[in-house]
């Protein structure tokens, strides 16, 4: 014995640190209670994991200035200034040190001290998290500790409603089942209830004695950062036994930050501490996403570095030209001395380039980064404090995750939305269920509320014979028992319910609501599902018996198989597996039943729009269930690829079906949506639905939020239709189509709202997709993707259907990065839609029922869909319109203000002179000029932001980046040029040969450079006031109070003698220049000659060639007049207006190619009329004899 298990811990060291066995890398082994493992059994081998301590600082008390210091200066802009400034300390420059390194120090202190408080902070939070007490097992006893000092293999005890410290394996709870109650709530933000296992083996050690007696290992995945997944299997030690393996997931895992709730305690072993928990590892921020506004912005940087360099190489060219003739290299009253004489030329030269790009430096604005960050940060607050956007029925309003994308929302091109809970309510409500060809019509059951007047199991088609009354049944015990929802626990469910009306005290839970509809809708029908208690189900069924079925297996859903199944068993021991799920998944795994007829109804549901699922059996025998539990269990416990090899299970298990039926349920479209979707196609943007839901289904809702139009033609890109032909002659048979009518279609037909010209809808599966976006020969398949990027282009709209979240992912990026580069927005509200917001330039997640993780990984989040309109439409307009002013101002004042300089070295023999005084080069950017141009970019409305939304077109102005594009910036350049220009030569040629004051005195070159600084200070204040539309107290404050605080620190500057200056160059100058009469009226026609040039530019270019939003601010009235589509019909004066989607929309212009019917059917003694989705009715009825008529789950008494 002690031969083997040598042999045994010798090949395992082999393997080890020398073969480099798999599972060593990808798995870890824990020991409950630092017990080691019993002999015979594999080697002890300790292993070392990182404590409980939760690190989320970046800083300490001791590498917070150095590592601080680091990070800002690896920014460009940082790290030139600071190169700048060390060059004016080492070589003698014309201008002082303090000119550069006081703004650059302003901004480093300021960004310094935020970063160390928010550090500061996370300090705190840390410290409370890492000292909070926590209760352990040792030696049979219960010990208090601190959280931070926990270590992988404890046993932890965690009480209802506290926290758990690190990633626990649940052992066992106080609850007989085994089972506890678990909220999420701060690691995905899913509030409701869900239901977590204990290993079956422990859920019996619920003593402090019992727990400690236990003797087990645990062999799992090394630490990964999905909240959702886990892979591991634990050996439960029995004495003289060989151990007992059972597989591990993620229902038995038990997540740091999740609360414990309605459990009165639960035991479990620490397997993941520290950093290694799955919270600590979803802090990692999310890659850093940059705006087409800042890249214009570097881009325009280096341009104007450029500048610089040229500007610095043409003067110190210059200079030694100028200084070629001795007379003016060395004049005689300005002697050289010897060491300056024999100084080498080329490092005089090299030191002088240095010396002009300090004195030019100021052309690149280093205050320019910290308005723009300001401004992003202040202006994300107008999202959040936006009333309009605040949802009453959820008490959400909307959340900005990142700022640093606001303007990039006024640049959308593409947008990409997901279709159920975004473009509809997510809000199932059951509608009927085909078995063997007979409909049946529940009770209309909406969240657990039955709307009034409504009885009885009703029947469109005959009732089924005798011999189908058993396939009804068995049909209604499937759905009964083949979900996962639980009944709420404080709602006690028993066996003395005496009729099928009492159970409408049963409240579920489901993180699916397609499951608690299906389960409601089958209680209406008979039978309802009552609890899952010690693994038995049990169901009540018509005659009020209570049934019980064991839950042997769950074969549970995901988003590739589109089905999930349970194996149960039944009291007399029959042995069944229930299978439900999408069509496409069912169809081809039936091999008994009437397909046909169910097939029929599926297709006729799917194209009204409704979710459609099949429902399918197939009994097994003893021995059969014996295979197919070996098979699963081998795949459960495997620690390599055990996803994989559970999906080949499931293949081989759900086979040879029987089908029994199909089921209908209907999500209606949310409020709103249709108005959204055509707002913003009329701003010129491609709206695109990403779904995993079937063709017909995703068709007739896109029909419903008018995606699709009644002028609509679709073209089909799905697996049948390539099945008839193959992909190349299916791509150029659809590429000749719309290219065909390309040539005469403009923009404005594509945006899909053009009602008398053809445009183009494509429908593509992701079957078809995967065809597309496969490798193939070299060349082949970048040809196919470029076809079909053809085809979208020329298409209106884009419905993909059956869709894997990857899918999502694959699309956004294919047209990302498509050879125009759009600017693509994602919008989603599930988990299967993060892997697209995350891809999309903007991610906007919304607060649906599928939880919370779309709004967790999103850069903003909204309450519903329609509050995307304003979003876009009118904050992104904003935000675009004042950050691209803000950006091309700040190079345009900062040209106003250097030109000068490179135009005085001219007269001043390149001496490297400054023009401004000192005051003056520090103060331009951070004092006299930023408050305003930050006012502006703040509160700045060129257009209402009500005619925004009623206009969407004015959207297009601004697309492409209209208003950061070369020509735009090339003005704003020049246009700074000629003012530097008339600043300059204007002063120059009223000082040159005048005497300006009463007693003849000439101005010297201080005053001279103060009336330039002075006419270049107001000039560019009062461009930014002539800019202005939206005027308000802020506005005249900072504009007036700037020059104002200029004239008044000018006065006090060179009006006072101050002690702490070693010389006062600029002492009486400004006073001075201001008693002159001339002075005066050179300052006001300056300022009216620079300014003159960009005021006529505007008023012919709006007379001539004006744009959509200068046509709207010429004639407010007129708009304001206007009753657009987009108009709210609450907010017309007749009151027989109502504000929803039949009104705004009639019914014709929704028309469209599917077949129109109205089924009529009989009710207690009312008739009824079921409208299909085609009319976008929502399971509207009519009930005669009340005059009242239903829409949806509303209520209208006509008048």
């Amino acid at each position: 014995m002690a031969g083997t298990m040598d042999c045994s811990f010798i090949r395992t060291l082999i393997n080890r640190y020398c073969a480099g066995e798999e599972n060593w890398v990808d798995s870890r082994t824990i020991y409950v209670g630092h017990k080691e493992p019993p002999p015979g059994a594999e080697a002890y081998i300790p292993q070392k994991y990182p404590d409980n301590r939760i690190v989320s600082s970046k800083y300490t008390f001791w590498n917070f200035i150095p590592k601080n210091l680091f990070e800002q200066f690896r920014r460009i802009a940082n790290f030139y200034f600071l190169i700048i400034f060390l060059v004016q300390l080492i070589i003698d420059t014309p201008t002082s040190p303090v000119t550069s390194g006081l703004p650059l120090f302003f901004v480093i202190a300021v960004t310094a001290v935020k970063q160390g408080y928010e550090d500061w902070l996370r300090h705190k939070a840390d410290n409370a998290m890492n000292q909070y007490p926590v209760q352990f097992i040792q030696h049979g006893k219960l010990v208090r500790k601190q959280s931070r000092n926990l270590r992988v293999g404890d046993i932890v005890m965690v009480n209802d409603g506290e926290t758990f410290p690190c990633d626990l394996i649940f052992l066992s709870s106080s609850r007989e089942d085994g089972t506890c109650y678990v909220t999420t709530a701060s690691l995905d933000g899913e509030s409701s209830h869900k239901t977590y296992y204990a290993v079956q083996d422990t859920k019996g050690f619920q003593t402090e004695e019992d727990i400690d007696s236990l003797h087990a290992t645990v062999e799992c995945e090394q630490p990964q950062p999905d909240l959702y997944k886990f892979v591991g299997r634990i050996h439960v030690y029995q004495e003289r036994n060989d151990p007992i393996v059972r597989s591990l997931g993620s229902e038995n895992l038990l997540l740091r930050g999740a609360s414990l709730k309605n459990t009165e305690k639960i035991f479990g072993v620490a397997i993941y501490t520290g950093m290694e928990t799955k919270m600590a590892l979803n802090y990692q921020s999310k890659s850093q996403k940059r705006s087409v506004v800042e890249k214009s912005m570097n881009v325009f940087l280096v341009v104007y570095l450029c500048i610089l360099i040229s500007k610095a190489l043409i003067n110190t060219v210059l200079k030694y030209v100028w200084q070629s003739e001795p007379f003016r290299d060395e004049p005689w009253f300005n002697q050289k001395t010897e060491a300056e004489r024999q100084r080498n030329l080329f490092l005089k030269a090299f030191t002088d380039f240095l010396a002009f790009m300090v004195l030019f430096n100021y052309i690149i604005p280093v205050s320019m980064y910290v308005t723009v960050e300001m401004q992003k940060f202040l202006g994300s607050y107008f999202i959040t404090w936006d009333e309009d956007m605040f949802d009453e029925e959820t008490g959400e309003g909307p959340v900005v995750n990142t700022s640093d994308l606001n303007e990039e929302l006024g640049q959308v091109e593409y947008i990409f939305t997901d279709k159920t809970g975004t473009l509809t309510e997510n809000n199932m409500e059951f509608i009927e269920c085909c078995i063997e060809g007979n409909v049946y019509v529940p009770h209309v059951i909406c969240n657990g509320q039955i709307l009034p007047d409504s009885g009885g199991i009703d029947m469109i088609d005959s009732s089924p014979g005798v011999s189908g009354k058993e396939r009804e049944e068995l049909f209604f015990r499937a759905l009964c028992l083949c979900h996962t929802v639980q009944v709420k626990d404080d709602v006690l469910v028993d066996g003395a319910k005496k009729s099928p009306d009492s159970s409408r005290s049963c409240i579920y839970i489901s993180s699916s609501p397609d499951e608690v509809a299906l389960v409601e809708g089958i209680q209406r029908l008979g039978f309802t599902y009552l609890r899952l208690k010690d693994s038995y189900m049990e169901l009540l069924n018509r005659d009020n018996d209570i049934e019980r079925y064991e839950l042997l297996e769950t074969l549970t859903f995901d988003s590739v198989r589109r089905r999930m199944s349970v194996i149960v068993k039944s009291a007399s021991g029959d042995i069944y597996l229930f299978c439900k799920g999408a069509d496409s998944s069912i169809f081809p795994r039936v091999t008994e039943g009437k397909v046909d007829q169910i097939r029929s109804r599926v297709e006729r549901n799917a194209v009204e729009g409704l979710r459609t699922l099949c429902v399918a059996y197939k009994k097994l025998t003893q021995e059969e269930y014996n295979e197919v539990c070996e098979l699963l269990h081998e795949a459960k416990v495997a620690l390599q690829e055990r996803e994989k090899k559970l999906a080949e299970a499931y293949e081989l298990v759900e086979t040879d079906l029987t089908l029994l039926g199909a089921t209908a349920v209907e999500d209606r479209l949310q409020d709103k949506a249709a108005d959204t979707i055509e707002a913003l196609q009329k701003a010129g943007i491609k709206v695109w639905v990403l779904t995993g839901d079937k063709m017909e289904t995703a068709a007739a809702t896109c029909y419903a939020c008018k995606l699709f139009r009644r002028n609509t033609q679709l073209l089909e890109l799905t697996t049948k239709k390539i099945e008839e032909q193959s992909l190349h002659d299916v791509l150029f048979e659809l590429s000749k189509t719309v290219l065909r009518c390309s040539g005469s279609m403009t923009r404005d037909s594509f945006s899909g709202l053009s009602t008398d010209m053809q445009d183009f809808g494509l429908i593509i599966d992701g079957a078809a997709l995967s065809l597309i976006m496969k490798p193939r020969q070299p060349g082949s398949s970048g040809n196919y993707r470029e076809l079909f990027l053809e085809i979208c282009r020329n298409c209106s709209a884009v419905l993909c259907c059956r869709m894997a979240p990857l899918q999502k992912a694959q699309i956004v990026k294919l047209i990302k990065l498509s050879k125009e580069h759009p600017i693509t927005l994602a919008i989603g509200d599930g988990a299967n839609d993060v892997s697209m917001i995350l891809e999309a330039h903007v991610g906007i997640g919304v607060v649906g029922k599928e939880g919370r993780q779309a709004a967790r990984n999103s850069d903003y989040a909204i309450p519903k869909f329609k509050h995307l309109k304003k979003m876009i439409l009118v904050h992104g307009h904003f935000y675009y319109i004042r950050i691209s002013e803000l950006v091309q101002y700040f190079f345009y004042k900062n040209v106003c203000f250097i030109f000068p300089q490179f135009l005085y070295q001219f007269f001043c023999g390149f001496s490297q002179q400054p023009l401004y005084d000192t005051a003056y080069l520090t103060l331009y950017n951070i004092s006299f000029t930023s408050l305003p141009i930050l006012m502006y970019s703040l509160m700045e409305q060129h257009v209402s932001s009500d005619m925004l939304k009623r206009d969407p077109s004015l959207y297009r102005d601004i697309a492409k980046n209209a208003l950061l594009r070369w020509r735009v910036f090339i003005y704003w350049t020049f246009l700074g040029v000629f003012d530097a220009l008339v600043f300059f030569f204007g002063a120059y040629l009223m000082l040159e040969n005048t005497a300006m004051t009463i007693n003849g005195h000439v101005f010297g070159n201080w005053t001279f450079g103060t009336m330039v600084f002075t006419v270049l200070v107001f000039t560019v204040t009062l461009k930014l006031a002539l800019d202005t539309h939206y005027w308000t107290w802020i506005n005249h404050f900072v504009i007036w109070g700037s020059l104002i605080f200029y004239i008044v620190f000018s006065l006090l500057w060179g009006g006072i003698i101050w002690p702490f200056l070693n010389y006062q160059r600029m002492y009486f100058v400004f006073i001075q220049m201001l008693s002159s009469g001339p002075a005066w009226l050179g300052i006001v026609l300056l300022i009216i000659v620079s300014l003159l040039p960009d005021i006529l530019k505007k008023v012919l270019c709006r007379q001539l060639w004006p744009t959509a939003t200068e046509r709207t601010q010429n004639s407010p009235r007129q708009c304001q007049d206007h009753i657009s589509e987009f108009i709210p019909l609450t907010s017309l004066p007749s009151p027989s207006y109502r504000s929803n989607e039949l009104t705004s929309s009639p019914p014709a212009s929704r028309s469209h190619s599917h077949s129109k019917k109205v089924m009529l059917t009989y009710w207690k003694s009312h008739d009824y009329s079921v409208l299909p989705l085609g009319f976008n009715f929502s399971n509207n009825y009519c009930k005669s004899s009340a005059r009242h008529c239903y829409h949806g789950s509303g209520l209208e008494t006509p008048e």
